[in-house]
């Protein structure tokens, strides 16, 4: 079974738009979720969540169409994004009272024990709480009623590197017996390049690739040489960068003709981003 399954998902706004996005995430894998502010990626998470009114196509998740298992299904999907800005006047404690009555399986034993890894003190008011403690609010709240699907909108935001480490260890953890699934949208893409299985890239309201992590990374080259050469393969890079030494740019590995004598390596996510952001800045 399908932890998610997206098919041909349509929603027109009067200034963006996704089109007939389309990707699956298998059960007991993480997937990464990718691309630049505008992308896409939080109205995809909106529609999967059923937040806002899709225009057409089918979202299902663990088997089921989510605008018709809407309430059963929310008992199975936790939810964390890079902050929590609500109720902050609140302590936890109250707020967490609050919010587990809404969760049939809410684990107590577990929650508790998300608390004292995060180092987080029940007792505290929301606004009291630095940003990176927000974000270890929102996720101890997300894994302790038993969900089947976690879906992650920058968690790591605002987070220092010591504790961004603890939660990518935490989510390899989740995954490691298969029942759960994570559906991770970051802009630090070397947390995905540590703790990801796949890679869902979108751009411009589309999906331009979703597979697997290394295949995906390995579906280009970034390529160099001086700026004489650049003539030999500009029309078929994505987009590239003029430097002191020549130029940089990005291409498809299937473009690629070694013959060139260029020098080619295997691109960063973050690089594959930067260079489609960069062929959207040409068009500007």
């Amino acid at each position: 079974m399908l932890a998610i399954d997206i098919r041909n998902l349509n929603k027109k706004y009067p200034n963006f738009q996704l089109r007939d996005v389309s990707f699956q995430l298998e059960k007991g894998y993480i997937m990464g979720f990718i691309g630049a502010n505008g992308a896409g990626k939080t109205t995809t998470i909106r529609s999967i969540l059923n937040m806002i009114h899709i225009d057409s196509g089918e979202v299902r998740i663990l088997g089921k169409n989510v605008a018709e298992h809407e309430i059963e299904l929310k008992q199975e999907i936790g939810y964390a994004f890079g902050g929590f800005e609500f109720y902050t006047r609140s302590k936890i404690k109250t707020l967490t009272d609050v919010i587990k009555k809404f969760y049939a399986n809410w684990n107590e034993e577990t929650y508790h024990s998300y608390l004292r890894r995060f180092k987080l003190d029940e007792n505290k008011k929301v606004a009291e709480l630095s940003t990176g403690m927000k974000v270890k609010y929102s996720l101890a709240l997300a894994l302790s009623h038993g969900a089947k699907l976690v879906i992650l909108d920058e968690p790591t935001s605002g987070l220092d590197p010591v504790a961004r480490d603890d939660l990518l260890d935490i989510f390899q953890e989740l995954v490691l017996d298969g029942e759960i699934s994570i559906l991770f949208s970051t802009h630090i893409t070397s947390d995905l390049e540590k703790c990801a299985d796949y890679i869902t890239f979108i751009d411009n309201g589309q999906i331009i690739a979703s597979s697997e992590k290394h295949e995906f990374m390995e579906a280009y080259r970034l390529l160099s040489g001086s700026e004489s050469q650049l003539n030999q393969v500009k029309a078929q890079l994505i987009s590239y960068k003029i430097n002191s030494f020549g130029f940089t740019g990005l291409i498809r590995a299937k473009d690629f003709d070694p013959s060139t004598n260029l020098k080619a390596a295997t691109p960063s996510l973050e690089e594959i981003m930067i260079y489609f952001a960069k062929k959207e800045d040409a068009y500007v």
